[in-house]
């Protein structure tokens, strides 16, 4: 278990804000899939955002049993980079505005309701709880001040990101502002591997063309070599192929 210290000048004090609770970041692939997709999704996304996936966050300095490890959160307007701990004292006092949960066999709905009430309580705006086994999705939000349930999650856009939850047959779908579907990591390799090899019969094609042109240029000038020889005439000026 890696340790953060914060030492307080004015009582001498330190305190210990643990980075990690020796529990693994996920139970099974589909879980930990799901993380690391909405994570790097919305990191990309948003520019100007912080976006952590199962970092604990301390909202109140110098109570460090107060606290919880999103599987995602998300602090707009905070600075990218790495951090040990989210420790709110540090950042501006901002809390993280939206957080997600992707349930697992261990991490049941008694669970996410007390995480639910803990995000109220330190001022999370969004929270969104997916279960890939049973292919459902909750979420509470803040309207007028007030922390309510989202009533028809499926086809809901979220007011602070602009992504939109879509849920099909067998899974959720998440959405850019732009229309463009969240996509797993195995998903982007295979658009990079088949842009590449686009790419690559692209250049193939551009080169076959330019070395026929240019054997049709060989062709050409022989030709020409052959009727000036027969005729005794200086050959006429090449016309200008392109490379």
């Amino acid at each position: 278990m890696a340790l953060a210290l914060d030492t307080q000048a004015e009582t001498g004090q330190a305190i210990d804000y643990p980075e990690s609770d020796g529990q693994p970041m996920a139970e099974n692939t589909r879980q930990f899939t799901w993380i690391v997709t909405i994570k790097e999704n919305l990191d990309s996304l948003l520019l100007d955002a912080f976006v952590a996936g199962d970092l604990f966050w301390y909202p109140v300095e110098r109570q460090n049993a107060i606290r919880q490890a999103p599987d995602v959160l998300v602090a707009l307007g905070r600075p990218k980079g790495h951090r040990g701990s989210y420790r709110q004292w540090e950042e501006n006092h901002v809390a993280p505005q939206v957080v997600f949960e992707i349930l697992s066999p261990g991490n049941r709905v008694i669970e996410m309701l007390r995480k639910e009430r803990f995000y109220a309580r330190h001022g999370v705006q969004e929270y969104y709880v997916y279960d890939p086994d049973s292919n459902e999705l909750a979420g509470w939000h803040v309207l007028a001040g007030q922390w309510q349930a989202i009533e028809e999650a499926n086809g809901w856009t979220s007011p602070l990101l602009g992504i939109r939850f879509v849920l099909t047959a067998e899974t959720l779908e998440i959405y850019r502002p732009d229309g463009s579907r969240f996509e797993t990591f195995a998903e982007l390799q295979q658009r990079a591997t088949a842009t590449a090899q686009a790419t690559e019969a692209a250049l193939a094609a551009v080169e076959a063309e330019r070395q026929a042109n240019a054997a049709l240029r060989a062709e050409l000038a022989a030709l020409r070599r052959q009727l000036h020889a027969e005729s005794g005439q200086p050959p006429a000026p090449e016309a200008y192929m392109p490379n």
